[in-house]
């Protein structure tokens, strides 16, 4: 198999089961060996009591893409550290997209910066990761039938 069916079949595995990303309404654009691109909508529920997106939502959607990039490679990966930077409000109805892209990749550590952008290319968050990557593959128990 190689290195773009294996990401897809990972993010696949991980999507099937991910009941949060399912619940925020995120879409698939395109994933990759340490590289994934998400895109949701901001929906009513999702408002603060400003009326503008809750941190959380994007703050989410970003977390969601550096796992699916982070764990593409086949082995299981989980955060260590993460943060973000939001620089513009969002409303209902807002579409974005999050671009997950690998900065560094080691035998047990892997950086990602994921930028969150409306979809005409403005930035909305900037969010960086750091994942601890296990010596667990995610497809382990099949080479061993």
């Amino acid at each position: 198999m190689d290195r773009q069916d294996l990401a897809l079949r990972v993010v696949d595995a991980m999507y099937e089961k991910d009941w949060f990303s399912q619940w925020l309404g995120i879409e698939r654009l395109g994933c990759g060996a340490g590289t994934c691109s998400l895109k949701m909508k901001i929906r009513k529920e999702m408002l603060n009591g400003f009326g503008i997106a809750h941190g959380g939502i994007t703050y989410s959607l970003a977390d969601s893409a550096l796992a699916f990039a982070s764990n593409s490679h086949g082995r299981k990966a989980v955060s260590v550290e993460t943060g973000i930077s939001h620089t513009v409000a969002l409303k209902e109805g807002d579409v974005i997209i999050a671009n997950a892209e690998e900065v560094s990749l080691s035998n047990k550590i892997g950086v990602y910066q994921i930028r969150v952008v409306k979809e005409d290319g403005q930035v909305v968050a900037l969010f960086k990761g750091t994942v601890y990557r296990t010596s667990r593959e995610w497809f382990s128990d099949e080479n061993e039938k």
